[in-house]
């Protein structure tokens, strides 16, 4: 984040740092448990309570370095995973950054702050076989629409429609290999 972008947008700032807990004001609009990445460094966090337009926030990251007035960005979104294939094969840490990837890019054994990777890898194929729906169908959240081969122990990795998502089947693509 570039420190002017910081001065022309809506963003909180750090008003209070103790340990994890971040307190920032200029926080009004946020929703609790909303995904924020704090200071210059980006490091995630949580917002855990909210009073007037001040809010404290959980961060998952080391905070040495923040200081009074950094930034706050607001997310709009939860703090969430990601689920597809490929996720039983990778190690993660707790907020689901895969391990091996960051080492990989930092040469080291030690994840960097507000480091910021895809948690699945979105390059990989794999291979596609839809279920037996048909076009008109209805479908809703936790229905399988296919199946994906990841790894010997689990044959067969359902793809499913996520837990809101609700329609009509209107196309079914065709076996094969894809991207998640």
């Amino acid at each position: 984040m570039d420190p002017e972008d910081y001065k022309e947008s809506k963003f909180g700032q750090i008003y209070k740092v103790a340990g994890p807990l971040v307190v920032a004001s200029k926080m009004s609009g946020s929703k609790m448990y909303e995904l924020v990445k704090v200071g210059w460094e980006k490091l995630v966090g949580e917002i855990i309570k909210l009073e007037g337009d001040t809010a404290s926030i959980q961060c998952y990251e080391d905070t040495s370095g923040l200081t009074v007035g950094d930034p706050v960005m607001r997310t709009n979104s939860p703090l969430s995973v990601e689920l597809g294939p490929g996720i039983l094969e990778t190690i993660y840490d707790g907020i689901q950054r895969p391990l091996k990837t960051i080492a990989e890019l930092t040469g080291s054994v030690y994840v960097p702050k507000g480091v910021d990777v895809p948690c699945l890898d979105h390059d990989k194929q794999w291979e596609w076989n839809p279920a037996d729906l048909q076009i008109g169908d209805i479908i809703s959240g936790g229905d399988v629409m296919g199946y994906c081969y990841e790894n010997a122990l689990f044959a067969k990795h359902k793809i499913m429609v996520p837990p809101k998502g609700k329609g009509r089947i209107k196309e079914i693509t065709e076996a094969g290999n894809y991207t998640v």
